[in-house]
């Protein structure tokens, strides 16, 4: 029996990129919303739907809803420091034979990146630092058991409609056992569209090296910068198709994001 919390793993782990680059208010906010490390709190409320699940024909379905606060800190003039982390409540419906639905919470993954304020040459950003999972999962079927940690990085270049960037990490298990051994790489693009408006695509790819399985879903997307009242929020809408995954994962899916903005001024 596989564990669900490989198909959660795949579509939760990932950072929500999408941009544009225009000289209103919205686009300024959509282009910090492309640099995962901007100086920008948000709160991203991410809502996957998987089709095509289970290993008894593919009519089994994933849902998993990340809830995903991201809260810079200014440590110096020079340096911020960036936590973010990711919440998943997942539900698997006919995904193993026998074992009926799974609901509840996953595994939470917090991570923190050291980087300077200053953009380098070329329009360089970047950030390292750790990731850590922590084992809230509610269900043996959606998480670990096991506390993991290991190191992240990212890197991202923006210039004039464009944003382009790699973001890695690497988790172990660190309390016993050889429960976590994953590798995560997700390189993203962005076009600006203008007033807002932008497109992307990316990939949140893993690698699991305990089963040697590769899960390499494509994600395409467009999103809109708004304003409810004088709340400003970005919605976006997209689609997933799995390029690779392992036997029983899903085959593709729809992505919703709506990511709540709080700007310093």
């Amino acid at each position: 029996m596989r564990s669900l919390s490989r198909i959660v793993f795949a579509v939760a782990a990932g950072m929500s990129c999408m941009t544009a680059h225009a000289e209103d208010k919205e686009s300024a906010l959509s282009q910090q919303l492309a640099n995962p490390i901007a100086d920008l709190v948000s709160v991203p409320i991410q809502y996957n739907a998987l089709f095509g699940a289970g290993v008894g024909g593919g009519k089994g379905t994933v849902s998993v809803l990340d809830i995903q606060p991201v809260i810079p800190i200014r440590l110096n003039e020079d340096w911020n420091l960036i936590t973010r982390t990711i919440l998943p409540v997942a539900y698997g419906h006919n995904i193993f034979n026998g074992s009926g639905n799974v609901g509840g919470l996953a595994d939470t993954q917090i991570s923190a990146f050291l980087s300077p304020q200053a953009v380098g040459a070329n329009g360089l950003i970047w950030g390292v630092g750790a990731i850590i999972n922590a084992p809230t999962a509610t269900d043996p079927l959606l998480g670990t058991s096991k506390w993991g940690a290991g190191p992240t990085a990212v890197a991202l270049v923006q210039k004039g409609s464009w944003t382009v960037g790699t973001l890695a990490n690497q988790l172990w298990t660190f309390d016993g056992g050889n429960t976590i051994n994953k590798s995560f790489v997700q390189p993203w693009v962005t076009y600006d569209l203008g007033k807002g408006w932008s497109v992307s695509a990316t990939s949140q790819s893993s690698y699991d090296w305990i089963n040697r399985e590769w899960t390499v879903p494509l994600n395409l997307g467009v999103a809109k910068v708004v304003n409810f009242g004088k709340q400003p929020v970005q919605i976006q809408a997209g689609g997933i198709y799995m390029l690779a995954a392992p036997a029983g994962a899903p085959r593709w899916g729809l992505q919703a994001t709506l990511t709540f903005l709080f700007p310093q001024n």
